[in-house]
């Protein structure tokens, strides 16, 4: 398949992913994940691809995440199927890159965010460079870290990651190496010939050939500081530890924090907390889809979307402003079970 926005094509026994929309810096729409899953379903049927590689097109960016302007246009007129369904077919596809049969090589060269993390952390192989710029900064536009990165975060050292989560913090390819949303770092001038010797061998050698040694992870330095910031038992308890610390690690992440919008932070914590106790990608997508599904109708959603990306005041209306006015009861309903609009993942068809 060859579009506009995205080519699928095969390369001798290599199925490839290359997505091309470089100037909305490869933002990921509906139709590129439902043809994504079309061709892993389709390479794993047919059993002559031996590896699977995704890159994008442009320097900037591998995938900024996901392309948020359909999903507000039709959430502000009420249309909250439509959120819910693309929400429910993209978990789809984290699931199946997390439990591909084929080797599935990331490349997250650039700017690689919420959605894009979604269709690379959950590879094999995940490989960044020196442009790679990885981070969930969900909780800044009314949502939470989803993809299956609750379950990513829930993995990380010590508590990073739930400061990755309710701050949003930018990675480095060292700090997502440190992290775990990656193995592998090359030069980004590297990057071509390493995809260009994969699709012509039948192993992986190309990746260790012109992987080299990253610089310390810039979080390393700071991992003491976090472990004793967000080792508390709600965000609103890590926030106050930080603001209590007058470093400027401390105070710039509290800034962060507060930047946020507090529902989806205070959710985002307790939503990392139980995905400690998960094995599989599915229980947390199941978990994350309770508070997508919320997000239009309950949530802050649309608002965050509107004051970020539409209109870009940056001013959100938050419908709970302060992070300690955020109850328990806000919590629990957020996150509360869907009864027969549980996540189940299984194939939708699309309106």
């Amino acid at each position: 398949m060859s579009g506009n926005e995205i080519e699928i094509r095969k390369v001798g026994s290599t199925g490839r992913i290359t997505l091309n929309r470089p100037k909305a810096l490869n933002a990921l729409t509906y139709e590129q994940a439902l043809a994504i899953e079309e061709a892993l379903d389709a390479w794993q049927a047919q059993g002559d691809i031996k590896r699977i590689v995704i890159d994008a097109m442009g320097e900037k960016a591998f995938c900024a995440g996901g392309d948020l302007s359909e999903l507000y246009r039709r959430g502000v007129e009420g249309d909250y199927a439509y959120g819910r369904r693309f929400w429910a077919d993209e978990y789809r596809l984290n699931a199946k890159i997390a439990n591909c049969a084929i080797p599935y090589i990331a490349f997250m060269d650039g700017i690689t965010m919420g959605g894009g993390v979604g269709i690379s952390a959950h590879g094999s192989h995940r490989v960044v460079t020196d442009r790679s710029m990885i981070a969930m900064p969900e909780c800044g536009i009314g949502l939470v870290p989803d993809v299956g990165g609750t379950l990513l975060l829930a993995r990380a050292a010590g508590h990073l990651g739930e400061f990755l989560a309710l701050t949003g913090w930018r990675m480095t390819g060292a700090d997502a190496i440190r992290a775990g949303f990656a193995d592998l770092y090359i030069d980004s001038a590297d990057v071509p010939a390493a995809i260009a010797a994969l699709e012509e061998g039948d192993d992986l050698e190309p990746l260790s050939a012109n992987s080299s040694k990253t610089d310390e992870a810039p979080l390393s330095a700071n991992q003491n500081a976090i472990d004793q910031h967000f080792q508390h038992k709600s965000a609103k308890e890590c926030l106050a530890s930080l603001e209590a610390d007058p470093s400027e690690f401390a105070q710039e992440a509290a800034a962060m924090m507060r930047k946020a919008c507090p529902l989806s932070v205070a959710c985002a914590f307790e939503m990392i907390r139980k995905a400690r106790d998960f094995s599989r990608i599915e229980e947390a997508l199941a978990l994350e889809y309770r508070f997508t599904y919320r997000s239009m109708s309950d949530g802050d959603f649309l608002e965050g979307v509107r004051a970020l990306i539409i209109e870009k005041d940056r001013q959100p209306k938050w419908r709970i402003e302060r992070l300690g006015d955020v109850g328990a009861d806000h919590i629990e309903t957020m996150l509360a079970g869907l009864g027969s609009d549980e996540l189940t993942l299984e194939k939708r068809t699309k309106a």
